[in-house]
């Protein structure tokens, strides 16, 4: 297939960061946005790229991009989101929180806290929490995946199903119209269903672009979650699910536009 060299970059510049804006790409390539448009149209008609508003991801149907390129998408989001979880865990408590890079801005924000055990199977979250006294990490056991430090395989379900905690943080790759929460990782998959089921009240963190991808395996519904936290929901059956379902929706975008 041949690509010009722009297309080959702008390919390549999504490959590595997942997400890639019109403006940005504009800027970089000193070009205008309506350029840039044409060029990512083409791009999505010949299937290297998936078209969202206001630019396009890297495809990822059934490989999850590298943990770096993850952590950038959405960064800003995924920190109002983890804020706004940790406004609903009190001190005291205990909790699970499982794989991702949404999961672990939680973590982040969740260590002004004091008296919480926390139980993860995320490297990442134990190494930065462990540090804080009135914090007590509980890691579980099991095979260690290279790319993003997440600990997964039958050994961590076994684990967590040790444990009844007041709460339960989890992530997800993909939400489907249907409410579908999907992931990659059928490994990973099973230990956030063993989290789902031994926790008093689930908080699901996803920013939007988690509406616009796609993964593999299923963990669950929407609807077996408590609270789903994101940045903005425009989708309708989404909001319906929420609605249904009790699922309490929290949407950190609106709730910055009212300070």
């Amino acid at each position: 297939m041949y690509l010009s060299p722009r297309h080959a970059e702008i390919v390549q510049l999504a490959k590595d960061k997942g997400r890639i804006l019109v403006d940005e790409l504009a800027t970089h390539f000193g070009v205008t946005p309506q350029t840039i448009r044409k060029d990512l149209n083409d791009l999505c008609e010949r299937r290297l790229l998936t078209r969202i508003h206001g630019g396009a991801l890297f495809p990822s149907g059934v490989q999850n991009m590298e943990y770096e390129a993850r952590s950038l998408i959405a960064s800003d989001e995924k920190t109002a989101i983890g804020r706004a979880a940790a406004q609903l865990i009190g001190d005291n408590t205990s909790l699970f929180i499982n794989i991702g890079t949404t999961t672990e801005a939680v973590g982040r924000a969740l260590t002004d806290h004091a008296g919480l055990m926390v139980i993860t199977n995320n490297i990442n979250v134990a190494n930065r929490m462990r540090i804080y006294p009135s914090i007590e990490v509980i890691i579980a056991g099991g095979v260690v995946r290279g790319s993003d430090g997440g600990v997964v395989g039958e050994a961590a379900v076994d684990f967590i199903r040790q444990f009844r905690v007041d709460f339960a943080v989890i992530g997800v790759s993909a939400i489907d119209n249907d409410g579908a929460l999907l992931d990659f990782d059928f490994r990973e998959v099973k230990v956030a269903q063993a989290i789902i089921a031994n926790a008093r009240h689930v908080i699901l963190v996803a920013d939007s672009t988690k509406f616009e991808r796609t993964a593999p395996v299923r963990i669950g519904h929407l609807s077996q979650v408590n609270t789903f936290i994101t940045n903005r929901c425009d989708l309708p059956q989404i909001r319906r699910i929420c609605a249904d379902a009790n699922v309490r929706l929290i949407e950190t975008d609106a709730q910055a536009s009212l300070i």
